[in-house]
């Protein structure tokens, strides 16, 4: 058994690396920490969420070690939102964002009861905020 201690980051595969960091940026407020070029053109960014960093790939990008089978609009990526329901959705639909389910009753990783919204980013990625109340 490998000991975990936790995630550090978990990467999607997009179809245009600079739409995808305008809508996270937009909705997370989420600000690049790297970047990687190659031949100048970015293929690859890193940025914040929260405590943890989304690796965002420029999908054909060529670099390696990457999924074996890297897809746009693949992911299934669920966040833990301090705000309330009300005040999440209120912020969502003031972004443009369109709800795609929810709230709907879930349970988090630790058991406790939540609220969920979930959401799609531009390239489909399925986005769910729980809500602990």
């Amino acid at each position: 058994m490998l000991p975990i201690s936790g995630f550090d980051h978990v990467a999607i595969t997009v179809a245009d690396l600079d739409d995808a960091c305008a809508f996270y940026a937009a909705v997370f407020g989420a600000q690049v920490i790297l970047e990687h070029a190659v031949d100048g053109d970015a293929v690859l960014r890193q940025v914040t969420l929260g405590h943890a960093v989304l690796s965002i790939h420029q999908y054909g990008n060529g670099v390696h070690p990457a999924a074996a089978h890297p897809t746009v609009g693949a992911a299934d990526i669920c966040l833990r939102c301090t705000l309330s329901v009300a005040t999440l959705l209120d912020k969502l639909d003031s972004l443009g964002v369109e709800v795609v389910e929810g709230p709907a009753a879930r349970r988090t990783a630790d058991g406790e009861p939540s609220q969920s919204v979930y959401f799609r980013d531009p390239d489909g990625n399925l986005l769910e905020m729980m809500v602990t109340e």
